[in-house]
């Protein structure tokens, strides 16, 4: 049965989720609060895992929640069912694009879909920095830890820093700190 929970919900995930990983990680991380697969921290912990490894995100976060909650099926079952509608719709969307781009309709649909997937992203960066501060709260939110995402944010985003080399570097602050 949890096959077919990971398949559906990760299938509809991949359905209807515009704009990539980070757009899908809001709605990844209600199912599986929903199904009980995970805890928001252990959420926000796989998404940490799955920026790191190599490939997208959404893949990796759908691996990763699929081998926690049901082992090497569901890794499958759920890598399987969030990339199955983008492959469908890329190879539909391929055969019309050369002959409908320049559509006003095409045109204003796409206009309407940005600032959506603006929306998405920023929902998904709001849940991972209230989660990842409120997994501190008993602890105490440490001024370590504003520092180094204040820090991490002004170094990749005004000075244009590498944000591999930022990720290393806070991490081994956070080995110093914590």
């Amino acid at each position: 049965m949890i096959l077919l929970q990971l398949f559906y919900s990760f299938f509809k995930i991949g359905l209807f989720t515009i704009g990539g990983g980070y757009a899908m990680l809001a709605i990844i991380q209600q199912e599986i609060v929903r199904y009980g697969w995970l805890t928001r921290a252990e959420f926000v912990d796989i998404v940490s895992i799955a920026e790191m490894t190599p490939g997208p995100i959404a893949v990796n976060a759908a691996t990763f929640v699929g081998y926690r909650s049901a082992g090497l099926a569901g890794a499958l079952a759920a890598t399987t069912a969030v990339v199955l509608p983008s492959l469908i719709s890329v190879m539909v969307v391929a055969k019309a694009w050369e002959r409908y781009k320049s559509s006003q309709a095409v045109q204003g649909m796409f206009g309407g879909i940005r600032p959506v997937v603006v929306g998405l992203v920023g929902a998904a960066a709001v849940l991972v920095a209230t989660t990842s501060l409120e997994t501190l709260t008993g602890l105490g939110v440490k001024v370590g830890t504003l520092l180094i995402a204040a820090g991490s944010f002004g170094a990749v985003y005004y000075l244009k820093w590498d944000p591999i080399k930022v990720l290393l570097g806070a991490g081994l602050l956070g080995l110093l700190l914590f």
